[in-house]
């Protein structure tokens, strides 16, 4: 029961996004706005990680599945395919390594950035204790 109640959050809010895709006249993909959806929620804490997690590590666990269809869709238009297909391997191949390296230094901010945050926070708590210790001697 507990993972049909999470397939069911994450279709309506995948449903939300093919509603607000229908409203806002932009050139992004239903899913991307039903992903930002349950961003928002899970960073607002108003739904938890929990809520959909089972669900969520079953749907990444069968997502090579999913690309079957699209490399069978890719063969049968193999003719239409066949004139554009040096550039659009070249395209893909160099693209896939842009996301690559922006998503690794992205990633590598970020920790840097939390290492640093954390670093000062116990920098910030040493010191107060610092203060309250020399405070309490006066």
């Amino acid at each position: 029961m507990r993972f049909l109640k999470q397939f069911s959050i994450i279709l309506f809010l995948s449903f939300l996004g093919e509603i607000l895709h229908e409203f806002i006249p932009l050139p992004i993909p239903a899913s991307v706005y039903g992903l930002v959806l349950m961003l928002l929620l899970l960073q607002s804490h108003i739904l938890k990680v929990d809520q959909v997690k089972e669900a969520s590590e079953f749907l990444i666990e069968i997502m090579p599945v999913m690309f079957i269809p699209a490399g069978v869709g890719l063969l049968t238009s193999w003719d239409a395919l066949k004139p554009v297909f040096i550039p659009v391997a070249v395209i893909t191949f160099v693209t896939t390594v842009f996301v690559m390296v922006v998503t690794g230094k992205v990633t590598q901010k970020m920790i840097r950035s939390g290492k640093n945050r954390k670093a000062d926070r116990e920098m910030a708590a040493g010191q107060y204790k610092e203060e309250a210790a020399a405070g309490g001697r006066k």
